[in-house]
This record gives C-alpha cells, sequence and structure tokens, in this order.
C-alpha cells in the first residue's frame, strides 16, 4: 500500500525503498498512471472485458471467499466487472492520492456513491443521519423520504454534537454547499462528531482547494460527474476513505451492481491530469464575476466562498427566469464543473424535490441563481450575463 504524507509541497509519494515529494499538480498528472511506462505504454489502457479466464476455481473460489469477509480487492486478475475493473482501479487510486486518503470506491454515480454509504452505516444498525442543510437537493431527498431506511436529523453546524445519537452513524455535510455556497469549518465539526464518521461533499471544491481528510473527515464524497470529470461527459460518483470503509463499499457495489463502467473510469482518470489547470483558471473567472455581480445593482446579493472555486450564486432583484432564458453564450442546464459555463435555477430545477419551507429556511431562495464558471472569457461571459439580467 503507498502510505500518503502531505507536505507543505505537495505529497511525499513512497513506492518501494524510493521516496519522492509531489505537488499536486503532478499527482494529479500520474497518480494511477505510475505503471504504465514499465509497460511500455504511455496512456492507460482501457479494460471493457466483463468477466475473466480462470483455471484454477479452487483458487477463485478462495479469492471470492476472502472478498466477502472484507472487501478487499482480490489479488491476482479480475475475477468480473461487478466485483471491480483495472481502469476504474487507476481511477480510485489516483483519486485516493489527490484527497489523501488510503483508497477510493467509484459508483456509476454521485447519488450510487451517496447510497452505498448509507446502507453500509444501515446494515450496521446505525441509520440515524445527522445532516447540515443546505444540500444538493436530490441528497436532501434521499434522507429526508427515508428512501434507504435512514432517519435524518437537521441541523446547523453548532447543532451537530447535540443531534448525535447511540444510533447515529454519519453525519454529512457540504462545504461549500449546494447551492448557497455556505462554509463550514469542518475541522470543528469533525471533533464536535467525535467517534461518529464525518462524511464531506467536496464536489465543489475538489482537492485542489481543499482536503477535508486532512481536517478528520473519515469519508468524501464527489459526484465526480462535475469536475473530476470535468467536460459534462462522464456520470460517475466516487467515495474516498480508509481501507476498511473501502472494503465495506466494495461489498455494497458489488451486491447492489451501482458499478463504475470502465470508459467512464478512463475519462476521468484523463480529467484529474488538467483538474488543478481547470480549477484555478475557472476560479479566477468565478472571482471576477462575483465581484462584477456584487458591484451590479441589478443584483441583490452575491455568494461567493472564502476559499475561492469556480462557482458563484447570485439573487436577482428581477425575475431570475429571464435571466435563465436571456443567456445565450452561458448554457442554462443543470450540473456543474464542465470547462463550459452552465446556470440554473435551484428552485425549479436541482432544489425542486426539497420542501419548499426547508429549502427557503437552507437560503435558497426563489430569486437565487447558481452559475457554474467555465473556461470562456471573462469579458465574453460578462457581456452574456449583463444582457441577460437587462
Amino acid at each position: 500500500m503507498t502510505r500518503l504524507v502531505f507536505t507543505l509541497r505537495g505529497m511525499d509519494v513512497r513506492m518501494g525503498t524510493r521516496s519522492t515529494t509531489r505537488a499536486l499538480a503532478t499527482e494529479a498528472v500520474h497518480a494511477g498512471r505510475d505503471d504504465l511506462a514499465r509497460q511500455g505504454l504511455h496512456a492507460p489502457p482501457i479494460d471493457l472485458s466483463t468477466t475473466y479466464p480462470a483455471h484454477d476455481s479452487r483458487g477463485e473460489a478462495a479469492r471470492i471467499d476472502a472478498f466477502a469477509a472484507t472487501g478487499a480487492e482480490p489479488d491476482g486478475p479480475p475475477v468480473y466487472g461487478r466485483l471491480g475493473n483495472p481502469t476504474v482501479a487507476r481511477f480510485e487510486t489516483a483519486l485516493a492520492r489527490l484527497e489523501g486518503t488510503e483508497a477510493a470506491v467509484a459508483f456509476a454515480s454521485g447519488m450510487a456513491a451517496l447510497s452505498a454509504v448509507l446502507l453500509v452505516r444501515g446494515s450496521m444498525g446505525l441509520r440515524h443521519v445527522v445532516a447540515v442543510r443546505p444540500l444538493y437537493g436530490c441528497s436532501d431527498h434521499l434522507l429526508t423520504a427515508g428512501l434507504l431506511g435512514s432517519e435524518v436529523t437537521w441541523t446547523d453546524p453548532a447543532g451537530v454534537a447535540d443531534a448525535l445519537r447511540p444510533d447515529t452513524g454519519l453525519v454529512l455535510v457540504e462545504s461549500p454547499a449546494n447551492p448557497t455556497l455556505t462554509e463550514v469549518d469542518l475541522r470543528a465539526l469533525a471533533r464536535d462528531c467525535g467517534s461518529v464518521p464525518l462524511l464531506v461533499d467536496n464536489t465543489f471544491a475538489t482537492p485542489v482547494l481543499q482536503r477535508p481528510a486532512g481536517d478528520g473527515a473519515r469519508l468524501v464524497l464527489h459526484s465526480a460527474t462535475k469536475y473530476l470529470g470535468g467536460h459534462g461527459d462522464v456520470l460517475a460518483g466516487v467515495v474516498a476513505c480508509d481501507e476498511e470503509s473501502a472494503g465495506r463499499l466494495r461489498q455494497i457495489r458489488f451486491a447492489t451492481g451501482g458499478v463504475l463502467h470502465p470508459l467512464a473510469g478512463y475519462l476521468l482518470l484523463r480529467g484529474l491530469s488538467t483538474l488543478p489547470v481547470r480549477v484555478r483558471a475557472a476560479s479566477a473567472n468565478a472571482a471576477e464575476l462575483a465581484g462584477r455581480l456584487t458591484a451590479d445593482p441589478r443584483v441583490a446579493r452575491v455568494h461567493y466562498p472564502r476559499i475561492g472555486g469556480a462557482m458563484v450564486s447570485f439573487e436577482v432583484h428581477g425575475d431570475p427566469h429571464a435571466v435563465i432564458g436571456g443567456v445565450r453564450l452561458i448554457t442554462p442546464a443543470v450540473s456543474l464543473g464542465s470547462v463550459d459555463s452552465l446556470i440554473q435555477h435551484p428552485a425549479s430545477i436541482s432544489h425542486r424535490i426539497v420542501d419548499a419551507d426547508d429549502r427557503r429556511a437552507a437560503g435558497v431562495g426563489d430569486r437565487l441563481l447558481r452559475l457554474s464558471v467555465g473556461l470562456e472569457d471573462v469579458d465574453d461571459l460578462w457581456a452574456d450575463l449583463d444582457g441577460a439580467l437587462g
């Protein structure tokens, strides 16, 4: 197992007896690819096999028994696509390196990843979840509706410690939050959680801006569809965590079938290589737009996180639907984190499924717009927003 040590510059990656300190940008390019040159390869291969030959059926039985016991990845060649895939494993290795965790487990979507976490905790008799609003609308709905047998207590960060119960299996927070970009002191929250695992949805920040595991989070969730993929062409989720948690998540993934397709794993690994460059460039655009929106009298309020990032939310004095209908360069669509800019009205789409009163209480008002800033020229983006604002 590769041992990870974070330094002021980046990461101390130990492979065998050799140790090299690698910055995040270097790790983003090389993690998950360290063996390619030894194989005479430059680009990682895509393994599309669903099953793998094995003449030693007794050996296969022993490996399957071992997986059933611990969820550890089987030694030797793959067994079956639902149990694991070499291309997806490369992405998992790379994401774990970037987040500074022992392991990562990839799923078919972000919601599949969150569902697997809830199923793991529920299988241990720990069905109670403490959660902080706002969350992504579908995450909120999954908890509120109890679709997986969970029971949720909603609270603000200061109330987490008092909300814990003997059957609490998870504390869930998103920081910066979707869509208000509210930030939470993750280190303080992790202390308040005590022995209860803290899950941080790090989709908006990415490991470029924050690594929650370093602040005490036990589980780090990504909708990999967003910044990790980065091009709007892959649907995926991933949980970065310790190896023990990863084993349980792999068992749930195997049993429920929420596996990531190998081609998606390849695209995600490719996306990670440009993640630092994309996030920093888009963040510079977003900061500039946030400043211009703040100075605009047509805008009532602007939300932009202290840690930066490529997401901006703003409330307008006029009709937010007119802004959605008025953009021409920016794409009016759900999702975020792509190279192109996207805008949407959370109360109508991403958070529509949340009860209206709960939605407004969490700061998701009817005049709030969420802008995912891409890599276009910032003056072109502003010209489009200016026209749409009327």
